[in-house]
């Protein structure tokens, strides 16, 4: 049943689709920065952009801070909604549960494959964002320069880009568990994204909020941009160790949730 999941999930042109719109930003990004040559000064804009310049190896990790903290969200949040309501609102879902399978193995199988989008579209984000950086701007051989302003070497380089690929997917996996979550809900895809959606922009505005800081560690968005800490010099863990601990929680307790429900819910569509 895994691999019908994937298949069915890799075989639609919505998901290349999607994945192509989420890379055509940060392309465009680096387009204008040949252009006009012009970047922000560091400190100011996503991370990492002010660099790229003068060593383009660096560009996936603007890639990614470029896209995650709305257009990768709602990627994610669009497929994992889909996921589950997408077959109740086409009718497919009694069918499918008609088989010997059982509700957890499907609900297993559907979980998978969003495990799968998530992996493949961060790797994919990453992979053009170091294609085109590569190709527009100057790729320092050898070495690049961390958040501090020392040198890291090639291999401490592309290490420390596959740590932030990993934690960037751990931090989608949230998203995923919200709209997986809701998906069991509703009969809607719209609605299950919308519901994901809202608890993310909620959960960003809060964190703007002076008010709101006693809640502000608890967060699902509070640690999403950590990973720039595995680019200073000594790499800084705290924030790292918390935000793979917060999302841990958020899965699991989602997840469980999901579970519950769609185990037990009466299944008409």
């Amino acid at each position: 049943m895994i691999a019908v999941e994937l298949r069915k999930l890799f075989r639609r042109p919505r998901t290349w689709a999607t994945i192509a719109v989420l890379n055509a930003l940060p392309v465009l990004v680096a387009v204008l920065l040949v252009l006009t040559d012009l970047a922000p000064r560091p400190g100011e804009g996503p991370p990492f952009l002010s660099a790229v310049l003068t060593n383009g190896a660096l560009y996936p990790l603007a890639a990614l801070a470029i896209v995650l903290p709305l257009f990768l969200p709602i990627a994610v949040a669009v497929v994992a909604g889909d996921s589950v309501a997408g077959e109740a609102q086409a009718g497919t879902l009694r069918y499918l549960l008609a088989r010997p399978a059982g509700r957890t193995r499907l609900l297993v199988a559907k979980l998978v494959a969003v495990l799968a989008f998530v992996l493949v579209t961060v790797v994919v984000v990453a992979a053009v964002g170091y294609l085109v950086g590569t190709t527009l701007f100057e790729a320092v051989p050898g070495a690049g320069t961390s958040v501090s302003g020392t040198s890291l070497t090639a291999e401490e380089l592309a290490v420390r880009t596959v740590l932030a690929v990993g934690y960037v997917g751990v931090s989608m996996l949230g998203v995923a568990a919200f709209a997986l979550f809701f998906s069991t809900l509703t009969d809607s895809p719209l609605g299950a994204t919308m519901g994901a959606l809202a608890v993310l922009v909620t959960s960003s505005l809060l964190f703007t909020l002076d008010a709101a800081s006693p809640i502000a560690p608890y967060l699902p968005t509070r640690y999403w941009l950590a990973f720039v800490d595995l680019f200073r010099d000594p790499v800084l863990w705290r924030d790292i160790t918390r935000g793979l601990a917060l999302q841990a929680v958020y899965v699991g307790v989602l997840l469980a949730a999901a579970w519950a429900n769609f185990t037990t819910k009466d299944v008409t569509s």
